[in-house]
């Protein structure tokens, strides 16, 4: 009886210390992942969108007559532009709504488009609030809140479900891989995208996460 309740711990000891190591695991991934989002919010269309940063600062200067809110997303070489478009805009705040719409919009706009210049990134026009991935809206809630561990159980719990389901699809298709050429390609295209999964979050953990435009 008593071998047996030590079998049972040291199986519970092996099983608790198993999954701590998967934790451990996928933290790292999400940390990783989550380095890769904060290193490239600038360059996708995050700053595009009308709840991102850049238009945020940008109508909080208009509101308060204070271009220096907005001249950090900028290079120094593209100040003169800015500050002159900024003080064209400001002096027609109080004058016709319709033409200020215009104006205000032009001005985020430059703004913006300037910006993606400096992180050698195209600009496609001004993206509707709400457009921001999900991912990135959490990122700025964790940033404003000063508080990373909401997010990082969210995205590691995200990731886990992502990889388990992956896994989940090639065990039930590799009972049937046999039985047509079509059912095994549908095995073939799901161990690919399992296996290929994992390799790009092992090639994350061991190369870094630089970002790159494209």
């Amino acid at each position: 009886m008593k071998s047996k309740e030590i079998n049972f711990e040291k199986r519970s000891a092996q099983n608790l210390s198993t999954e701590r190591a998967n934790s451990r695991i996928m933290l790292s991934v999400a940390l990783t992942l989550l380095f890769m989002v904060f290193s490239s919010l600038q360059v996708f269309a995050h700053c595009d969108s009308y709840d991102g940063p850049t238009v945020k600062d940008a109508l909080k200067a208009l509101e308060t007559n204070n271009v220096n809110l907005v001249l950090k997303w900028i290079d120094k070489e593209q100040e003169e532009e800015i500050i002159s478009l900024f003080n064209k805009t400001y002096n027609l705040k109080k004058g016709d709504k319709e033409v200020y719409a215009i104006v205000e919009k032009h001005f985020l706009e430059t703004l913006v488009r300037l910006h993606r210049e400096t992180e050698g990134a195209p600009f496609t026009g001004l993206k509707p609030a709400g457009s921001t991935k999900k991912i990135v809206q959490l990122s700025d809630k964790a940033l404003a809140d000063k508080d990373i561990d909401d997010l990082l159980e969210k995205l590691n719990n995200h990731i886990g479900s992502i990889i388990r389901e992956k896994h989940r699809k090639v065990t039930e298709l590799d009972k049937v891989k046999n039985e047509s050429a079509e059912k095994g390609r549908a095995y073939v295209a799901a161990y690919v995208d399992y296996t290929h999964s994992i390799e790009a979050l092992h090639d994350i953990l061991e190369d870094g996460s630089g970002h790159h435009v494209h």
